[in-house]
Formats: structure tokens, sequence, C-alpha cells
């Protein structure tokens, strides 16, 4: 008997150390699954412990977070210390002036997360990677197709396939928020600036490929930016150049233009970009990023958002030919929007930041509407989980078979 007893001790043992050991590998997985793609926080969000973050933080805090903005050089000079350390600027914008090759990008990345450290919220590190043509990834990665090859297949399995590498990509060298996708409509045969950066010519297509584009960043944990709102395919002017007009009436607008952002916003699009376009018929006086019309009342209160609103790079020339920098950076806060991307020039983004500073002392801009601003942008931040860290490092070469795989579905 004492053997037997024995015997069922040991077999318990045995038992008990397997489901352990299943339990340990379950729990691994979670950790592996939650290092990637959005954390699923519930709508409370924490809502008290986010409330004393907001009230512990300076007026300096606050005001950064409304910043994302450019930086010059492929290290850290200077300039972008005191863009980080002094006006604790919310997230910087990578362009081909910052990227030499994958390594020193990673390596810049993990520099700018560390000198970062000193403040309480994490960095948005972001970049134009829509694939095709629109890419500024090092030299290493292969080229993606274009939007519009990927809106002739239809598929919204390899839509998804598409957004996913976008992230994986972006993942390999430290990004977190991506601007894409694109969810114009290819309307206007003389737009000198969207074409084959659309889905397609249709709300259908455009919506349908977008949004699996949209969830296939997600699923990886990079922030997508869809724009630009509330359409930019329509257009004859490059907003680049000068101040875009369209004029359609609101109902046409609404069953095209507005279509793929509306789809967005119910499939759980985070992060908006707000396009320099004038719609007589909803603002005659300002374009879209200056637009209470546009941003309060069609996307915030027709369509619903409640996500995070950018606006377009503010030294674009339909801004800077048009209005002063200083002028449209309020104007497009007291409108609704959340961050101002600001993509050159250093001393504008000081005198901006500046000049924003002393309208909230003016009581132009109120502190209550700066901390709504600022709530959106941390519940943003934590929902994918940002922090200053550095990623895993990802090969390149099995990255790049994968881009030639999506081509080798397209054929």
């Amino acid at each position: 008997m004492k053997r037997f007893g024995k015997i069922l001790f040991l077999i318990s043992f045995i038992l008990l150390l397997s489901l352990g050991c299943k339990e340990d590998k379950k729990e691994n997985i979670k950790q592996e699954i939650s290092k990637r793609g959005v954390k699923d926080i519930p709508k409370v969000e924490k809502s008290s412990e986010i409330d004393r973050q907001i009230k512990s933080m300076t007026l300096n805090e606050k005001m950064g977070q409304l910043f994302v903005v450019g930086f010059e050089g492929k290290d850290i000079d200077e300039d972008t210390k005191n863009l980080i350390q002094d006006l604790k600027i919310g997230g910087l914008i990578f362009f081909g002036r910052n990227i030499e090759d994958a390594n020193q990008t990673r390596e810049l990345i993990s520099s700018l997360k560390k000198l970062n450290k000193i403040n309480k919220i994490p960095l948005f590190i972001s970049i134009d990677e829509e694939g095709g043509k629109v890419s500024r990834l090092p030299k290493e990665f292969n080229k993606l197709p274009e939007a519009v090859d990927i809106g002739d297949a239809n598929s919204q399995d390899l839509s998804f396939e598409y957004g996913k590498l976008l992230g994986l990509r972006l993942n390999s060298l430290g990004f977190n928020t991506n601007y894409a996708p694109v969810m114009d409509i290819n309307s206007n045969p003389r737009n000198p600036v969207i074409g084959n950066r659309a889905f397609g010519n249709s709300p259908e297509v455009v919506s349908k490929n977008g949004v699996q584009v949209m969830k296939g960043m997600k699923s990886q944990g990079i922030i997508p930016v869809i724009k630009h709102f509330p359409g930019h395919g329509d257009t004859d002017v490059d907003s680049h150049i000068g101040l875009p007009v369209v004029n359609k009436s609101i109902e046409d607008i609404r069953k095209f233009e507005l279509t793929p952002f509306k789809k967005s916003i119910e499939e759980g699009a985070d992060m908006i970009m707000v396009a320099h376009i004038i719609f007589p018929e909803i603002d005659r006086e300002y374009p879209s990023t200056m637009s209470k019309e546009v941003i309060e009342d069609i996307l915030r209160g027709e369509l619903g958002f409640e996500g995070v609103v950018i606006s377009d790079d503010l030294t674009m020339g339909a801004i800077t030919k048009n209005y002063s920098l200083e002028e449209a950076t309020l104007k497009f806060f007291q409108s609704g929007g959340d961050i101002a991307l600001i993509c050159h020039g250093v001393d504008d983004i000081r005198e901006t930041y500046g000049y924003i500073e002393e309208q909230i002392d003016n009581g132009n801009l109120k502190i209550e509407d700066i901390d709504k601003k600022v709530r959106r942008i941390i519940e943003l931040k934590n929902r994918y989980g940002l922090v200053d860290e550095n990623t895993e490092n990802l090969d390149i070469d099995v990255l790049n078979s994968k881009s030639n795989e999506i081509f080798r579905k397209l054929k």
C-alpha cells in the first residue's frame, strides 16, 4: 500500500507539473501576443488614473503633447534635444533627411526614446509609409505595391496581409505610428497628388481595402493614421503647393468622400489626419484643418469620432501661402484638433509653441479644452502600450520575402 501511495503521489505530482507548464506556456503566449497589437483596455481606461496624471502635469508638459514635429539630421543635435527636453513634444516624424540605413535608423530611434525617458509620456515615433512611391524606409527594404494595386486585387485577406507587413516593417525599426492608409477616393483624373496612393475610385473599394490595411497595421501594434479627411481625391491642386477647393454639395460629400472614413470609424479608427482643403458647402472661409464645422460638427458630431485628430503638415503651401503658422495652429486647436503636425523649421516650431502658450494665458484657448486633448492622446498611447523602449529586431530578409510574396499574389 505504501508503494501504491507513492505511485499515486508521483502521478499526481507529474499531472500538477504538466498543468503548471501548460499554464506557464499559456501565460508566455499571452505575453508574446501582448507585445504586438492593440491592448484591450476597458472603456473606463483607468479614468481616474489618467485624471490624476493630467492634474499633475505642468502646462509645459500638456502643451508638448499637442505637437508632433520634424527634426533635422541623422543623429541627435542640440535642437532635437531642446524639442524633447524643454518643449516636451509628444512625437516626432521621420523623413528621408533622418534616414541613412536600417542600423542607423534603429539606433536613432533608440536614442530618441532614451532621451525622452526624462518625460512622463512616451513619444509618437512616426513616418509616412504608405507603400508604393510614398515610402521613406531605409534602402534595405524592398518596395511594396501601390495602394491601387491592392485595391484592384480587392481581397480583404491580401489587404490585411499588406497592412500587417507595413506594421512589421515599422516595428523592426522602432516606429509606432504610421500616416496611412489613404482613405481618399481617386475620383479626379487631374488630381496631382493622390492618384495611385488611393485604393480605387469608388467608396466601396477604398472602404473595403483601406479598413483591412488599417486592421493589419493595428495587429502589429502600429497606430494607423487614416487620411486625408474629409477627402483629397477630388482636388486638382496639390495642397503641398496651394490651397485646393472642392465645390460639392454636402449631400454628395456624405455619400462619397465621407464613406471610407465613416466605415473606418465604425471599424475602430483611432487617429485621423485632417486635410488642408476648402469645402465651401461646409465652410466657405477656412480649410478643413481650421474648420470647426468640419472637425467638431462633421467628424466628431455626425460621424461620432472620439479619437485623436491630427492636422496635415501645417508648413505646407496650402497654409503658409494663406495664413501664418501661428494663426493656423491656434485655429486648428480652437476647431477641435488635438495634434498639430509641423514638419519643418525648428524656429517655427518654437515660435508657434510660444504663441500657443500665450493664447492659453490670454484665455483664447481654455485649459479645460487642452486637458481634453491631452486625455485623448494619453488614452491612445496607453491603448497601444507605447513605451520608450527598443523593439525586437526583425530579419529584413524575411520581411523582403513577404513583400515579394505579396507581389506574386497580385499577378
